[in-house]
């Protein structure tokens, strides 16, 4: 499997959603891909609301999608060995305990964008600062938001539409991309 394998699950994934009328919207590294960030992954994440996951399941299990083991949440394309992690709305991000931030509904929060849909740059960097502060394991997350910040040269002034629990984390983030040395 390889990251051309990553990309045709997602095509497919994004195709049977749509085609199923499922709101949903993709997380993670493929989201910020799309947003002009280059990361390698080899799953897939995506935001499901629990009826969302549920009609999935429903219509899809047995038909190029397994579930990783029975009763999981995350599913696995068959067809292209890929792993699709599913983060339901209303889960709070990190550590999994209640915060300001939380998963939206993709129904109202996701963004169309050239071929699927996703959760606004600014939504999506407020989730991985919250899950980078709140889980010591996560801290992947607070990188990839240092990382969006120098690729896509955002402004300190983004901190202000950002969630208050998030603001100093991004401020801090920022001005440690300014501070590197060439």
């Amino acid at each position: 499997m390889g990251e051309a394998d990553v990309q045709k699950a997602l095509d497919k994934l994004a195709r049977t959603l749509d085609a199923q009328q499922i709101p949903y919207a993709v997380i993670g590294a493929m989201a910020l891909n799309e947003f002009g960030y280059r990361r390698t992954t080899v799953d897939v994440d995506l935001l499901l609301t629990a009826e969302g996951l549920a009609a999935f399941k429903r219509s899809n299990l047995g038909r190029g999608y397994a579930e990783k083991f029975p009763g999981s949440r995350g599913v696995r394309d068959t067809e292209y060995g890929v792993d699709i992690d599913i983060v339901l709305a209303g889960s709070y991000p990190g550590d999994g305990k209640p915060k300001p931030v939380v998963f939206p509904d993709p129904a109202t929060a996701a963004e169309r964008g050239a071929r699927i849909a996703l959760l606004p740059l600014r939504r999506l960097l407020e989730l991985k600062l919250a899950s980078g502060m709140t889980a010591p394991h996560r801290l992947r997350d607070l990188a990839d938001v240092q990382e969006v910040i120098r690729v896509l040269g955002l402004p300190n002034t983004l901190a202000g539409e950002l969630d208050a629990s998030v603001r100093e984390k991004y401020l801090e983030l920022w001005q440690a991309v300014q501070n590197v040395d060439d």
